[in-house]
């Protein structure tokens, strides 16, 4: 029934999963925990390794859950599942689109949503972070972890204030590099 499993826990993250791909990241932590798939320290690595791939995370997620419990009829059923929704809301949403656009309803409906969606892209932050960092799970601080991120901010914040904007792809490079370095070559 793994495959059933699948289908309905995805495409509960599909119709849920308003705001885009890093608001469902929480949604699907929870579908991955409630169905005992994975713990919290293998979800972390799914997150890092579907942000570092090419794709949507929320797609890369979906399959490679999919992928780990059902072989490749589970990655295209979980894969299928999550999409299918946003692709019916799109088709709908284009029809109607023209309309519903000029209600001032659906515009402050959509204006509540932004705070909202805003919160929750900063929460699954602020916990992957202290997650990897703090290890919630073993209650220690992963010193590495933290002296990598510290880095990054330097690098992001610092290119900032000299007016070199650094792209996502090179910070994901070179966190890619530390993170080869400070586990791989200094040891794990």
């Amino acid at each position: 029934m793994i495959y059933l499993d699948l289908l309905i826990g995805f495409l509960e993250v599909g119709i849920f999963s308003f705001g885009g791909a890093y608001a469902a990241i929480p949604l699907i932590r929870d579908v991955v925990l409630a169905h005992g798939w994975m713990d919290d320290d293998k979800i972390s690595v799914i997150i890092a390794i579907s942000e570092s791939t090419p794709g949507p995370i929320m797609v890369n997620m979906a399959t490679y859950v999919g992928s780990e419990k059902g072989g490749i009829p589970g990655a295209a059923i979980a894969t299928a599942a999550v999409v299918f929704p946003a692709f019916l809301i799109i088709l709908f949403i284009m029809i109607l689109l023209k309309k519903a656009m000029e209600n001032k309803f659906m515009q402050a409906a959509l204006s509540g949503l932004k705070p909202c969606i805003s919160g929750i892209i900063l929460a699954t932050g602020v916990y992957m972070l202290c997650n990897n960092c703090f290890g919630m799970s073993q209650r220690l601080a992963d010193i590495r972890a933290i002296v990598i991120t510290g880095l990054l901010f330097i690098i992001l914040y610092g290119s900032r204030m000299i007016k070199k904007e650094v792209t996502p792809i090179i910070l994901i490079c070179i966190s890619a590099v530390m993170g080869i370095v400070g586990y791989g070559l200094i040891g794990y």
